[in-house]
């Protein structure tokens, strides 16, 4: 069999293609504004007292919006804005924050940006902007919307969150505001993205009095419920289910949202969550009344009418990266028989040289197997999939940060999550049926400057995808024949 394989593999050329609400009647509230957005060129608009734009007389504006009538149950407690105080050390200035300017480079210094942000950037470790960073943030601060394609790893998430947080330090809520009505709503499809944008989010509104919450299943319900209703919200994250179950319970009110975040909008499509992003976007103002940045890493005809529906006039930024997977990744794909992987991958794994290693493969059930087998021979091993309670997958993440545990087998629910800069090896234990999973899975790989290593197993059942992922990422892959 292996002679055969051999055989069928000489043939890829890498040239194959690639598959390509009603609510509940109390105390009554007037917004003070409307959800108009600002459009270039136009003159006299300015903030009211709401901080979102009123529409002035201006012909550049889109359509006039509507003043907001809602009522809002008695129960819930209105709150000033300052709601609780930033950090209070020493004096900090932008001289502290030296980026020299580059030829060919643009830094975040060149937006004019708010020094309270800035520190956060500072503090975050950002210098100069990636591509996806210096198109949209402009684009972004004229309050237009934004369809952006861009892969993981750009920088698109720093890219919406300083936007969408210098428009919120550039327009604050002066007066009360009623609980649980986020200005800013981030959608993810998962959730360790959300926790990853949530963290994002935190880290650079440090130094602001903007409140951060993050919403997603598989925790605990009323501690997310509390920290909507005991106080206002600027910027909410979540995942689509865990959102409209907050929706129906009448915990979270989406009437107030000024700036909507779609991220991953394919991987959305993907996991079938579309029909519940289409409940939540229709709970938000028109898409005239708000401003709409969507993310997405690729785009088809199903993507596209979406953000026909959902963005106004959208300004389209597309970022394709000079190579698909990086150059600090060197990739090998092991031909082996089925009964060969195992014994493969616990050599690969007890190695020298090798620190963290994520191991992938396609089921849950299979996970769990080379877990067990895994552990039963002495390695410190956890598992990372669908099925884990999201406390448990939480602390598994902080312990392989750690490097308490050295191997971490996992589904594709880790392949966009995970944010560790000392992983060394990937191992796809099983390749991946969709070539995009496979430069997602090796991109854990690689990061923050380091080298790093991507190994594949394939055997009769899965090497025809080979030609696919060579086509993929625009090149051939280093093959190996390991004899039984």
């Amino acid at each position: 069999m292996l002679k055969a394989l051999k055989s069928w593999v000489g043939k890829s050329d890498g040239s194959g293609d690639s598959k390509s609400s009603g609510k509940p009647q109390g105390k009554s509230k007037k917004p003070n504004g409307s959800h108009s957005k600002k459009k270039e060129g136009s003159q006299g608009n300015k903030p009211n007292k709401g901080g979102k734009y009123s529409s002035g007389n201006s012909s550049g504006n889109k359509a006039q919006s509507k003043k907001h009538y809602h009522t809002k149950p008695k129960s819930r407690d209105q709150h000033r804005q300052k709601h609780h105080k930033a950090p209070q050390e020493e004096a900090w200035t932008l001289d502290q924050f030296v980026v020299p300017e580059e030829e060919g480079k643009v830094r975040f210094h060149d937006f004019d940006l708010d020094p309270q942000l800035m520190r956060g950037i500072c503090q975050s470790g950002f210098t100069y902007c990636t591509p996806i960073q210096a198109s949209a943030i402009p684009i972004a601060l004229q309050h237009k919307d934004i369809t952006g394609k861009a892969q993981t790893g750009t920088g698109k998430t720093a890219a919406f969150l300083i936007s969408v947080i210098q428009n919120l330090l550039n327009n604050p809520y002066d007066g009360e505001r009623f609980a649980s009505e986020p200005r800013v709503l981030a959608l993810a499809p998962t959730r360790e993205l959300a926790l990853q944008i949530e963290k994002d989010a935190k880290e650079l509104t440090k130094y602001t009095d903007l409140n951060v919450v993050c919403v997603v299943g598989g925790m605990d319900y009323e501690k997310q419920r509390k920290l909507l209703r005991d106080g206002v919200v600027d910027i909410l994250v979540g995942t689509p289910g865990r959102l409209i179950d907050f929706m129906f319970k009448e915990d979270v009110y989406l009437d107030q949202v000024e700036m909507l975040i779609l991220d991953e909008a394919d991987r959305m499509l993907d996991m079938g969550f579309i029909p519940d992003v289409r409940k939540i976007v229709r709970n938000t103002p028109h898409k005239e009344d708000r401003q709409t940045l969507l993310f997405s890493a690729t785009y088809n005809d199903e993507i596209i009418r979406l953000t026909e529906q959902w963005t106004m006039d959208p300004v389209r930024i597309e970022i394709e990266p000079e190579q698909v997977t990086s150059d600090r990744v060197e990739q090998t794909v092991y031909l082996l028989e089925a009964s060969q992987r195992y014994s493969k991958l616990k050599e690969v794994v007890t190695g020298p040289d090798v620190g963290l290693v994520i191991v992938f493969l396609n089921r849950r059930d299979q996970t769990r197997r080379v877990y067990e087998r895994l552990q039963k021979d002495g390695v410190k091993v956890a598992i990372l999939s669908g099925d884990v309670p999201q406390n448990k997958r939480l602390k598994t993440l902080e312990n392989f940060k750690k490097g308490s545990i050295k191997v971490l087998v996992a589904t594709d629910v880790a392949g966009r999550g995970i944010h560790v800069d000392d992983i060394t090896h990937v191992i796809n234990y099983t390749l991946p049926e969709d070539p995009e999973d496979y430069v997602h899975r090796i991109g854990r790989t690689g990061r923050a400057g380091r080298t790093g290593h991507a190994i594949s197993f394939a055997c009769e059942d899965d090497a025809f995808v080979i030609p696919e992922i060579e086509a993929y990422v625009g090149a051939k892959l280093k093959m190996e024949y390991i004899e039984s």
